[in-house]
């Protein structure tokens, strides 16, 4: 098995690409150690003591090194615990199903939304699916809808898209770009 990287937008990141799934559904995002202990992998990369973030995706983990610390080094310990569960064919998560799993709830919208808006949200949630969302994940992240009131979408990055440097950029300029040519409702996105 062969284990691929890739840079990201984000220095402090690196895209590992294990070529195979990775999440059947959905992304998962774990931010500290704690979060980590539902799954074995990514309690392992965090037990590294090196890592700050780790981020499931459809055929990716994203792995973001804490200030500091020197990918040279961690790059190689991250791929031997990637190698090691991923020929194992180990469980991602404890349990080895969907019963212990203890998965967040997402964070509340940030703002009440108007029912009147609900065809403009519709568009905004389409385009972030179809067109944000693959680009996203393609620097090792994602981003998850957070509500739209008054022309304002908010928005949060994640993976290695959280802390980015150039995140701003992305959402001011390529996000909030994208929106405003397709849902003309639409005057400003923020980071929620």
């Amino acid at each position: 098995m062969f284990i691929e990287t890739e840079t990201t937008p984000n220095p402090a990141s690196l895209k590992f690409l294990p070529g195979r799934e990775v999440m059947t559904a959905g992304t998962r995002e774990f931010a500290s150690p704690e979060a980590a202990e539902v799954s074995p992998l990514a309690q392992a990369i965090f037990d590294t003591g090196e890592v700050v973030n780790v981020f499931f995706g459809s055929d990716f983990v994203s792995v973001t090194a804490a200030p500091g610390v020197n990918w040279s080094d961690l790059k190689p310990m991250v791929v031997s615990i990637l190698l090691d569960h991923f020929v194992s064919e180990a469980p991602l998560f404890a349990g080895a199903d969907a019963s212990g799993i203890s998965i967040p709830a997402e964070p509340d919208m940030m703002v009440e939304e108007n029912p009147e808006d609900a065809d403009v949200i519709a568009q905004i949630n389409e385009l972030l699916e179809t067109r944000v969302r693959p680009a996203v994940a393609g620097d090792g992240g994602d981003i998850a809808y957070r509500g739209f009131k008054d022309g304002i979408v908010f928005l949060t990055l994640q993976g290695a898209c959280s802390g980015c440097p150039s995140s701003t950029a992305t959402l001011k300029h390529g996000i909030e770009g994208l929106l405003k040519h397709y849902v003309p409702e639409v005057v400003e996105v923020r980071a929620a």
